[in-house]
């Protein structure tokens, strides 16, 4: 009896033990099930919603990226990952390393063909460029940012870091305000009265006071004669300047070549009396571009007002 007592207690652990065993590899199978569907979703899966209103899904952070505006092509360097960069247009110039980078073409009408064979996961662009939509058609994802004002610089290195996966882009940001700031310090109480004209290119279009050059002017604490109700980068009719005689002029060295000879220029205080801040093609570049570089091109422009007002105050 105590013999088939043990193997009826046997048996019983057998049938146990296989109940077990189904459960067990029931429960296996589920595990492995959840972890192919953990594997299969996007991880690093992220939204952006552009300045279009756009929103963008990528499944990890970009590692090709075409630029076609210049001031985006400086964030993504000034957050150290300039590596990503694949291509650029053809002003995209700072740093130098992203000379070497291949181009394709302007930034406003880029060779499709020649953003297509490089790949990119993400192309970031301008608004205004005309080949977002194509782009999107073959199937490549678009980021579109165009800062005009110092609020939406901040807000594209915002959105440019997250594309990325880099943290802490307001210590950037945090960096430039503050060099902008210090540019102001540069001004004493005298210069602060100063009336300055902006040229950005010889439309002529200056910088209104909408924009974010012109919020730099006002952060130095010099009046712009262009108002906002203009908008950010308006095209002027020349009387115009002519009739508010601005004390000093800001354009670069290559649109100042005949700037004396339009129509009753060589009236204006500014160029009769050489106030004039000519800025070489590299300062140019920086100047009118709204990015990592604004507060170089804030105490550049502080400088140059301190040297004329300081030569030419009566």
């Amino acid at each position: 009896m105590k013999y088939q007592s043990n193997c009826s207690i046997g048996r019983v652990d057998n049938a146990q033990a296989a109940m077990n065993s189904g459960a067990i590899q029931a429960i296996f199978g589920t595990l492995v099930w959840l972890a192919c569907l953990v594997l299969a979703a996007p991880v690093h899966a992220l939204q952006l919603t552009d300045d279009r209103g756009v929103t963008i899904t990528l499944t990890a952070p970009p590692q090709r990226i075409v630029s076609l505006l210049p001031s985006l092509t400086e964030m993504v360097c000034a957050l150290d990952q300039c590596q990503r960069l694949v291509g650029v247009d053809r002003y995209s110039n700072f740093p130098a390393s992203v000379r070497a980078l291949p181009q394709v073409g302007g930034g406003l009408d880029p060779s499709i063909e020649a953003v297509v064979a490089l790949k990119p996961d993400v192309v970031l662009m301008a608004i205004s460029a005309r080949a977002g939509e194509r782009l999107e058609a073959l199937g490549i994802k678009v980021v579109a940012l165009e800062p005009k004002t110092h609020a939406e610089v901040r807000r594209a290195l915002e959105k440019v870091g997250a594309l990325l996966g880099v943290e802490d882009t307001q210590r950037l940001w945090r960096v430039i305000d503050a060099g902008v700031s210090a540019a102001a310090q540069l001004l004493p109480p005298a210069a602060r009265s100063t009336r300055v004209y902006f040229e950005v290119n010889n439309g002529p279009y200056a910088a209104g006071e909408s924009s974010f050059i012109g919020e730099t002017l006002a952060r130095l604490g010099v009046k712009n004669i262009v108002p906002a109700s203009l908008g950010p980068f308006p095209k002027l009719n020349p009387e115009f300047v002519v009739r508010a005689n601005p004390d000093i002029i800001m354009v670069g060295d290559y649109n100042y070549v005949g700037m004396e000879q339009r129509p009753g220029w060589s009236s204006m205080r500014a160029l009769r009396e050489k106030r004039v801040c000519l800025f070489s093609p590299e300062q140019a570049d920086m100047l009118v571009r709204p990015g990592p570089r604004m507060a170089e091109g804030a105490r550049i422009m502080a400088r140059c007002i301190v040297d004329k007002a300081a030569v030419h105050t009566p």
